[in-house]
């Protein structure tokens, strides 16, 4: 693939707020000797400062480690729980660096200030910002040990560096001296860390904008690699918690003989749950006992004062707001919509939606009487350690929280109450209460898991266009219903304005010129929710691209040529996504086969573009998807595999979204589904073939790990209304609704 590269290198300067010259310094010889650089970032954002200011925990922290034996070691300040940041990361410092490719490795980093957001202040994986934001950190860490490792060469030779250059994790002399990193590494390491250096001219990139098959696929591959539910410790019990049926709730009475009575049961006791509730922890030998234990266990629930919520009667609430004005959140003059000679009025319903990992929940526990080593897949380390060392009552320094690769998570292991981390702590407090000594590790069942609460929110929105005579939407007035994901949350002082939580409307109205009067109205309930791969853009996508779809429809015009006349010229990255996904699904040009019809839609998130022109079908009430054509526009491309993969994966998501049974619903408070018999999600035979094509950009890279979730479902419901009339006003689809 053709790249336009930049033509000049950057010369890196301090960000500002961000980095200081005195981030970057050696962190001390290693076993074995070597380089060693470590990285520093001082809470100085808006994140930052609203979140507990605690001691650093490890400062500084090794980002980069190379060894005498020639192998570069670089720390991943991320989860890997599947999106490649475990390989797109490296690409970036071993770029800089000059590295043998061969010979790096990715390790997952524990919880440290050192390993921060550079933009959020705070160790996350979210908001598709992985390599977006670490672009420039990564690349800077390699330059600078690239520029340690020639002069450490340059001193041995007695050269200037400027007459040395780097090939391939080797330096080279003047006089075809050669030197490998490795044996310049313990020289190195006695070098000035520089404050600025040089990065590469962009057209000599050997990794960066190449396709790179992941450092982790041979081991995912094989079965070798270790995952959170796979760890354990020699000595480890294995604990499952039953937790009460509805939200909040507290035991009020239990019997544990049957339990106690089971082989390999060694414990059995009352813990703290989430949400001010209460639990039953069963310790045993291993997961098996433990479950039976759990089976056995009598229980009788104490609900008095807690919420039982309903999901038909919260959906007649939420319908209910939806037709009223609620809290601006953006005016424009919609005194055209009364007398507007076409109009569209629709209502349309989102159901709770459960993150439904392939991995459950876990947590490995070591808990001692002066120190707390936990082990993880953890998406926010920062405020899970925090919660450790708040719940275990030690100090920040002696609390260890490490990363595990995980196996999925959408959102679901980035909990701003720590709860799943923070109940195996509670559970390793009362093992060790009892007496008892050793770790323990804590893990949920897949019906565990979906029932566990913080789902992605139920939605109801209430739209009301008025076209002109030629099919121009002159008003719209548009109302959303819900509860907020982010108030309560670190990220509220942010993101929640004027009573408005800004995830809740973010997809509404831009990029299209369209006068939209948008209100929101928040509702409280008794279900703990959570952001969802995608976050806000799960319903609001889909809102926007049906109804924008349907006014093409009013006005009798093709739904592409609608949407670039509503884009005008000012949003070059959407016109040059959706060109490209027309252009390469052949839209327009090729003829379909009989029984099958378009659907094109288009969604900006994370500042990323993603264009859909899908085919599909029809048979008997059952719509059917079968080939997707992705433009995505998300700036320089750092691997092209990772993206490929990236929109593959979310399409297929999104895909799920629309089938049957897809939906979390509540009846007097308990949730109905437990799991993949009655919570669906796509599986293999449901995939269709999904076509990626990016468009070439030298600018930084934008995130792409969520933005190819959000048009798919939009695409596939247009293509649905071609074939058979019927506007999908639902998630999942419910054709017979229609």
């Amino acid at each position: 693939m053709r790249k336009e590269w930049i033509n000049h290198a950057a010369l890196v300067r301090p960000p500002e707020g961000g980095m200081s010259r005195r981030s970057f310094m050696k962190v001390g010889a290693v076993a074995g000797g070597g380089l060693v650089l470590g990285f520093f970032l001082p809470g100085a954002n808006k994140f930052a400062q609203a979140a507990d200011r605690a001691k650093p925990v490890h400062a500084p922290n090794a980002f980069l480690r190379i060894a005498p034996d020639n192998t570069v070691t670089i720390m991943v300040n991320r989860l890997e729980f599947g999106q490649g940041v475990h390989t797109a990361l490296p690409m970036l410092m071993a770029e800089e660096l000059d590295a043998d490719w061969s010979q790096v490795r990715g390790e997952l980093a524990p919880a440290g200030d050192a390993f921060k957001d550079p933009n959020f202040g705070m160790q996350m994986t979210g908001g598709s910002g992985s390599v977006a934001n670490s672009f420039m950190q990564y690349r800077e860490i390699g330059a600078k040990a690239r520029a340690m490792l020639v002069a450490a060469a340059a001193q041995q030779w007695n050269v200037k560096p400027e007459q040395c250059r780097t090939a391939n994790g080797f330096v080279i002399g003047p006089d075809g001296q050669k030197a490998s990193y490795g044996s310049l590494a313990d020289a190195a390491m006695k070098q000035p860390v520089p404050t600025t250096v040089a990065l590469k001219d962009p057209k000599d990139f050997r990794f960066i904008g190449k396709p790179a098959r992941r450092l982790d696929a041979r081991a995912k591959s094989d079965g070798s690699q270790q995952f959170g539910i796979d760890f354990t410790l020699p000595d480890a019990k294995v604990a499952l918690i039953a937790h009460p049926p509805v939200f909040g709730a507290k035991v009020a009475k239990f019997d544990a003989s049957k339990a106690r009575a089971i082989k390999g049961v060694l414990d059995v006791f009352e813990v703290d749950t989430d949400r001010g509730g209460k639990g039953v922890a069963v310790v045993a030998s291993g997961y098996w006992p433990a479950k039976q234990g759990r089976d056995a266990l009598v229980i009788e629930w104490g609900t008095t004062g807690v919420e039982k919520v309903d999901s038909s009667k919260q959906l007649a609430e939420l319908t209910a707001l939806a037709k009223k004005p609620g809290t601006v959140a953006k005016q424009a003059d919609i005194s055209a919509l009364a007398r507007a000679p076409k109009k569209i009025s629709a209502v349309y319903e989102f159901p709770y939606l459960a993150h439904a990992p392939m991995e459950p929940l876990n947590c490995v526990v070591d808990l001692k009487a002066d120190s707390c080593t936990v082990w993880a897949g953890s998406q926010f380390q920062t405020t899970d350690h925090a919660a450790v060392v708040k719940t275990s009552g030690l100090k920040p320094e002696q609390v260890k929280l490490n990363t595990m690769m995980a196996g999925g998570g959408f959102g679901r292991r980035a909990v701003p109450t720590s709860d799943y981390i923070v109940e195996a702590v509670n559970v390793a407090k009362a093992w060790q209460a009892a007496g008892k000594t050793g770790p323990v590790k804590v893990m949920w069942s897949r019906e565990d898991d979906i029932r566990g609460g913080y789902y992605r929110p139920s939605y109801v929105h209430r739209a009301d266009i008025g076209l002109d005579a030629k099919g121009k939407i002159v008003a719209w007035d548009h109302a959303i219903a819900g509860q907020s994901i982010i108030t309560g949350t670190m990220f509220e002082p942010f993101m929640v304005k004027n009573g408005v939580d800004h995830t809740t409307v973010e997809g509404m109205g831009a990029p299209y010129d369209v006068p939209l009067n948008l209100s929101v109205h928040t509702l409280k309930a008794n279900v703990p929710v959570l952001w969802w791969r995608s976050v806000g853009s799960t319903h609001t996508a889909f809102v926007m691209e049906t109804l924008i779809d349907e006014a093409a429809h009013a006005a009798g015009a093709d739904p592409v040529a609608y949407r670039k006349k509503l884009l005008g010229e000012k949003h070059k990255r959407h016109l040059a996504a959706l060109d490209l996904a027309v252009a390469k699904s052949g839209y327009g040009k090729k003829k379909l086969p009989k029984g099958r019809a378009w659907g094109v839609a288009m969604h900006e998130s994370f500042n990323t573009v993603v264009a859909y022109v899908v085919e599909a079908s029809v048979t008997k009430g059952v719509p059917k998807l079968h080939k997707v054509t992705a433009g995505v526009h998300c700036n320089l491309a750092v691997n092209p595999l990772t993206i490929e993969a990236q929109v593959q994966g979310a399409a297929l998501m999104a895909l799920g979204t629309t089938l049957p049974g897809a939906a979390i619903t509540l009846k007097e408070g308990v949730v109905e589904q437990q799991n993949f018999g009655d919570y669906t999600v796509a599986r293999m035979s449901d995939m269709p073939q999904v076509d990626v094509h990016i468009v070439p950009s030298s600018d930084p890279p934008t995130g792409i790990g969520e933005p190819g979730l959000p048009p798919l479902a939009p695409a596939f419901a247009n293509a649905v209304f071609r074939l058979t009339g019927k506007r999908l006003r639902k998630l999942p689809f419910d054709l017979a609704a229609a």
